[in-house]
């Protein structure tokens, strides 16, 4: 890099840790959130799904990046009980899950409201299995295909997100490294050397796509109706 001579491809490298971890984690906890209250609006119906629904309505149609900049800018340095990066990254993946289970939790309602209706249910109901065991054993087994497709598609939107909130400055800050941080400090030497713009945005196309394509993929080998 120019002026401190650190290195660029170990820059990226150990950028990918932090990108990755952040979207990891976002998207196992928004998962983890959708399919709980996905599950229990689909299988309950009446005022817990509008409850639930109405619920995942307000969610989608929050302002993600200026609730992240103006929460991000309020949490001081230290803040319970962690500080430095982990308390940026915990905070990054709180707000980044916050506002995005809904996405999983609105497929996993409109499945569990076709699955509800079926005749294995019916009989689980009839011999008197409870709400909790139809739920568990009748219900998510027969969710886990979509889940697991839809989780993998959510990926590369969290690392874009992280990456956004990275070159804006409310991320992970300097001088740990991370893409969206490293594009940021290139944009004052793009026009004398470009390539310190190119590795951090091809790290970041190229792996979105990978895990867009790994989606897809997911999706014509899980979907019979695809084949």
């Amino acid at each position: 890099e120019p002026v401190n001579g650190r290195d660029v491809f170990s820059r990226v490298v150990y950028g990918s840790r932090i990108s990755l971890l952040i979207a990891f984690l976002a998207t196992l906890l928004s998962a983890l959130l959708g399919t709980v209250f996905g599950v229990i609006a689909g299988y309950s119906g009446g005022w817990v799904d509008t409850l639930i629904s109405r619920t995942m309505d307000v969610f989608l149609a929050f302002p993600i990046l200026l609730f992240a900049i103006a929460l991000a800018g309020v949490v001081p340095d230290q803040a319970f009980g962690l500080s430095g990066d982990t308390l940026r990254i915990v905070l990054i993946v709180f707000i980044t899950a916050f506002v995005t289970w809904p996405y999983i939790g609105r497929i996993v309602r409109g499945q569990a409201l076709a699955l509800r209706e079926r005749e294995f249910v019916d009989a689980a109901r009839s011999m008197g299995a409870s709400t909790p065991r139809i739920l568990l054993t009748e219900m998510l087994p027969n969710l886990f295909a979509p889940i697991l497709v839809y989780t993998t598609l959510l990926i590369p939107t969290n690392i874009l997100f992280e990456a956004a909130l990275s070159f804006l400055g409310v991320g992970v800050r300097p001088p740990t490294p991370t893409w969206g941080g490293m594009l940021s400090d290139a944009t004052h030497w793009y026009q004398i050397a470009p390539h310190f713009v190119l590795w951090p945005g091809l790290a970041i196309f190229v792996t979105v796509l990978a895990f867009n394509l790994f989606g897809d993929g997911l999706r014509d080998a899980l979907d019979p109706r695809s084949r």
